[in-house]
């Protein structure tokens, strides 16, 4: 709430927000309230507020806390400066290119972390407690020993206490993928893989001059006896999995199934990379594959789908020492290393516990958005509950690329099944991923549209001549 007065000689609106003493942050509470009188008309486009000076007298907080409201003011689109002049209320922002994005896949904002103030924080201490010119220089040993502790923590809810040393840290998932393509096989090799499976993985591997090769799955994810099949008939250099809440089908592969593709690798001497971005996010995710056979699996973990893409470090587990060296000298080859500054970032998050706040505030997030995807498909939804995306099977009268061509003529951005086909695509269906727009509002406007267009047959789309 907040209330509204009139200083004569400046003929400017006061704006005072009532600020709670338990309230959080004092600067939200402030953009928030601002936020709320825009939004009833109390406060309206073209308004000067008070210098922030005066503000900051009348409500008895320092000129710190008034400039960081501002400062947020203006990132919500509510507040212009004009030099001199002062600061106004904004008009309403018109976007021309309003694209509802349903097809990047990362984690949403969480709600109540205020996530600026939580990088200013860690960055403040990695500067405060790191030898600065050690976070601009060259890191040859895939991560400080600070980071790999850091790696070998962020992995203990699925593997227990680990030996840091076995933690080698990257620039990304993408990045340790396509290093282990280059460490453990050779051109010409065949790499096995579900057969919808992640982009990122045929990326590599056709630069590689390496061959994917789809192995049926069932509902539970790739079935053993056509792995068995497979690994007879191809010999493969590598097996791919990504087995807690698929990308892009959302299955979770249930133990037994880890287990018996766990055996049948062992059993021929296969190499598993076990890309597993999502399972600290999945409710109650089996153990992973790599807990069967320790030797034979590489597991990688990204902070880019729990925390946020623009850190770039991801967490590879290999226990081998001389496979680590190979995996090393093939990363240096086109990466070198993770950025010094944001490991040294992810590593304080991390052991601080402001990771687990973060991950905490995506998780919760991700189900809620879930619930939102469910009930406006009613009746297609085909999400697992948690996790950042859905596979929406599509009814027999669209076809996945007309569907996705169809979406975007309506401003909806979608992920069609040909993107993640490993060989003939074998589904009709598109990926939704729920993360990418911040405005649970527009997220919601995005689904009923898309909700609405699948419930239409489809008309002929062409271009227009002008």
């Amino acid at each position: 709430m907040s209330q509204l007065k009139t200083i004569q000689d400046e003929d400017v609106p006061i704006w005072l927000p009532r600020l709670a003493a338990h309230g959080g942050p004092r600067f939200l509470q402030i953009a928030d309230a601002l936020q709320a009188a825009v939004a009833a008309g109390s406060l309206k486009p073209g308004d000067r507020l008070p210098p922030q000076r005066q503000l900051a007298a009348q409500l008895d907080v320092d000129l710190t806390t008034i400039t960081r409201a501002y400062d947020e003011a203006r990132r919500r689109n509510l507040l212009e400066g004009r030099g001199a002049r002062g600061t106004y209320v904004a008009a309403p922002k018109v976007d021309l290119m309003a694209v509802l994005d349903l097809s990047m896949n990362t984690p949403p904002p969480p709600d109540g972390v205020d996530f600026d103030d939580l990088l200013k924080q860690g960055l403040s201490q990695v500067l405060m407690r790191a030898d600065n010119a050690s976070l601009m220089t060259y890191h040859l040993a895939g991560g400080s020993d600070a980071d790999r502790k850091a790696g070998a923590t962020w992995l203990a809810p699925m593997f227990g206490q680990l030996d840091a040393r076995q933690v080698v840290v990257c620039p990304g998932a993408q990045a340790a993928i396509a290093a282990l393509i280059l460490a453990l096989t050779q051109p010409g090799d065949v790499i096995l893989a579900e057969p919808a499976s992640y982009p990122g993985l045929r990326a590599a591997a056709t630069q590689f001059g390496r061959h994917i090769i789809a192995v049926e799955a069932d509902q539970h994810g790739m079935l053993p006896e056509r792995l068995e099949q497979a690994c007879r008939q191809h010999q493969p250099g590598l097996l791919y999995l990504n087995p807690t809440l698929q990308n892009p089908t959302t299955i979770t592969m249930p133990e037994r199934r880890r287990e018996a593709l766990a055996s049948i690798a062992q059993r021929c001497n296969v190499r598993i990379v076990e890309d597993d971005p999502y399972w600290l996010l999945a409710d109650a995710a089996p153990p992973p594959i790599a807990t069967f056979a320790p030797q034979q699996v590489v597991y990688i973990s990204t902070l880019s789908k729990c925390l946020t893409p623009g850190l770039r470090v991801a967490f590879a587990l290999i226990r081998d020492p001389h496979e680590r060296e190979r995996f090393l000298c093939a990363l240096r080859a086109f990466a070198l290393m993770a950025a010094p500054l944001t490991a040294a970032l992810a590593t304080q998050w991390i052991l601080d516990g402001s990771a687990e706040r973060l991950m905490a505030g995506v998780r919760d997030e991700a189900r809620l958005r879930q619930r939102m995807a469910r009930d406006l498909l009613a009746g297609r939804y085909s999400g697992a509950g948690d996790g950042l995306h859905l596979w929406l099977a599509l009814p027999a009268y669209w076809h996945s690329l007309q569907l996705a061509r169809a979406a975007d003529s309506e401003g909806i951005a979608v992920t069609p099944a040909e993107a993640f086909a490993t060989g003939s695509v074998s589904a009709n269906a598109i990926r939704l991923s729920l993360g990418n727009i911040k405005d649970r509002a527009r997220l919601r406007a995005g689904l009923q549209r898309l909700s609405d267009l699948l419930a239409r047959r489809p008309e002929s789309f062409s271009a227009a001549v002008v």
